[in-house]
């Protein structure tokens, strides 16, 4: 039985259940997946099928002593070295990432520590954060090889140490065209074989799920917006374009469905713009929940400064949902505009208003769209097809004799310019 790491930032997380899919396909081909996070996480938030990982996951920041002890004996036993050279070559990156970057090692000592009895042949790491850092690192110390999987902000906004994970990794998936061309075009010393696209998927809705109860003849147009608080989602944009809206005489709603660190601050934009009336913050949905929201509304938009290829809209469009989001990375490839979708151009307010104005007053004629919506990621994103995908291109990958470490990771390191 093949035995391999899975590790990510936060395991379990009910805003990546992508991350649980693949493991749970994994262990359909009777592969043997030992679950690791790299921060320890509560259940709060989880849902029942997500925390049945929680209490097999191995975690590790904060470090105890035990495990501190363990990581510093572990790394002494190697050449410490030229596994901080990369850190040391990153210069642009600040002090503190730079510190950050050394307490990461020790995580990935501890991570190798708890792997070394377990008889890991392959460690994989979903997202190019930190975590990927401690699957290098443990892979390093223990002789075999890791792979990472690769989204948007992990690659577009917040690549640290990204050229040596790249150069170290035996395969890297990641979510679209957009992002392979990226990657080979920054990273050119990177062989392109390495570098695979994997789709992510939802699953396809119930015929019955898409029909709306008639609504009452005065009901509100809704808008919806699902994601974490966070200021890569780009929320105070959506407020400012739901003023401009409202001033300009549309009667609407706006959900913005989830939560995070930006909520005081939006709540705060919410009453100085006096959009109480109009935009609405429920907090964390559960994923079961979501469906409702969707029904419910008659455009999802997306106002994200970075992304990969977002789940959110996969699932709006599943339901024939409208569906308007920046034309940014590989969104293109999901929503094309005025087919599949609307498209407006990044950081236009003007564009992004005229275009929810224009989708309001012709609301009624866009059923074509809508469906194509739908039959497009019943076509290239269902889930289940593009998980089984995902499983026979890993477990080839994995079994390959070629091992990444052919090669020195001191001679392959080149930072992008």
């Amino acid at each position: 039985m093949t035995t391999v790491a899975y590790i990510a930032n936060q395991f379990p997380c009910s805003i990546e259940p992508y991350v649980m899919d693949e493991i749970r396909e994994l262990r359909k081909r009777q592969v043997r997946v030992i679950c690791c996070s790299g921060k320890r996480v509560s259940a709060q938030g989880l849902a029942r099928n997500e925390s049945e990982f929680l209490d097999e996951a191995l975690s590790f920041h904060p470090l105890s002593d035990t495990q501190l002890v363990q990581a510093v004996r572990r790394l002494g036993a190697r050449n410490y070295f030229d596994l901080m050279l990369p850190v040391l070559r990153e210069m642009r990156s600040s002090p503190g990432r730079h510190l950050r970057s050394f307490g990461h090692t020790l995580l990935g000592g501890a991570l190798a520590e708890d792997l070394a009895p377990l008889g890991v042949e392959h460690i994989h790491a979903h997202h190019g954060y930190f975590a990927s850092w401690m699957a290098l690192v443990a892979a390093r110390l223990l002789g075999i090889d890791f792979s990472i999987t690769l989204h948007g902000s992990d690659l577009l906004v917040r690549a640290d140490l990204l050229a040596a994970k790249l150069s170290a990794c035996k395969f890297c998936f990641t979510v679209s065209n957009y992002n392979r061309e990226y990657i080979l075009r920054n990273y050119p010393t990177v062989a392109p074989s390495k570098i695979v696209v994997q789709r992510l998927g939802v699953d396809p809705v119930p015929p019955a799920s898409l029909d709306l109860p008639q609504p009452e003849p005065r009901r509100r147009f809704c808008l919806l917006s699902v994601g974490r608080l966070h200021t890569v989602k780009n929320y105070a944009f959506l407020l400012r374009a739901c003023a401009t809206l409202r001033d300009g005489g549309m009667d609407f709603l706006c959900w913005i469905v989830g939560e995070g660190p930006e909520r005081p601050a939006l709540e705060r934009q919410i009453s100085e713009l006096q959009l109480g009336d109009q935009v609405l913050l429920p907090g964390h949905v559960a994923r079961s929940e979501l469906s409702s929201y969707y029904r419910y509304s008659d455009l999802v938009v997306m106002t994200s400064l970075s992304e990969g290829v977002p789940v959110v809209l996969m699932e709006a469009m599943a339901h024939e949902k409208l569906v308007i989001a920046p034309d940014i990375t590989g969104i293109p490839e999901l929503v094309q505009d005025r087919r599949t979708g609307f498209l407006y151009q990044p950081g236009s307010l003007s564009d992004f208003v005229s275009t929810v104005r224009w989708i309001f007053d012709h609301r009624d004629s866009l059923g074509e769209i809508q469906r194509a919506a739908a039959q497009c990621v019943a076509l290239h994103y269902d889930r289940q097809r593009n998980l089984r995908q995902f499983a026979d291109q890993f477990l080839e990958r994995v079994a390959h004799p070629e091992s990444s470490y052919a090669n020195s990771l001191l001679q392959q390191v080149q930072l992008p310019v």
